[in-house]
């Protein structure tokens, strides 16, 4: 029960963040089904691959944002990137596909609440020495 308190005092925007990452995990997993059925251009293995890619960072943020990680701005901004890939590639292949468009429209509302992480951590991030440094 500890947990949901501590969640429920997270600012909206990291709750939301959190939210759609969960979100967006679910479908890019869905639709990799999905795409497998299809099969064609769906079922090749980049599109595949993004689309786990896709799922695996939304998990690894939201994951991140519950346990309040110094590190959260970096996850983010990876699943940024790959939401942004995984909805330009499910639109390219959409065709009217309704789970296709539904994941794209979720891939996109997710990378755009993790560019707002990545902002709200930049001045951290900035401030912050790293672990290892090149010789």
């Amino acid at each position: 029960m500890e947990y949901m308190t501590k969640f429920q005092h997270m600012p909206r925007e990291i709750q939301q963040c959190i939210e759609n990452c969960a979100e967006c995990h679910q479908l890019c997993l869905a639709t990799v089904y999905h795409c497998m059925e299809l099969g064609g251009d769906h079922a090749l293995a980049d599109q595949i691959t993004l689309l786990l890619d896709c799922a695996e960072s939304c998990q690894t943020s939201s994951n991140f944002l519950l346990r309040n990680s110094d590190l959260h701005g970096l996850t983010c901004a990876l699943c940024s990137d790959a939401c942004m890939r995984c909805a330009q590639a499910c639109e390219r292949l959409a065709n009217g596909d309704r789970q296709l468009i539904d994941c794209a429209k979720i891939c996109r509302l997710c990378a755009s609440s993790c560019d707002r992480m990545v902002r709200m951590s930049s001045t951290v991030l900035a401030e912050r020495q790293p672990v290892f440094q090149a010789s």
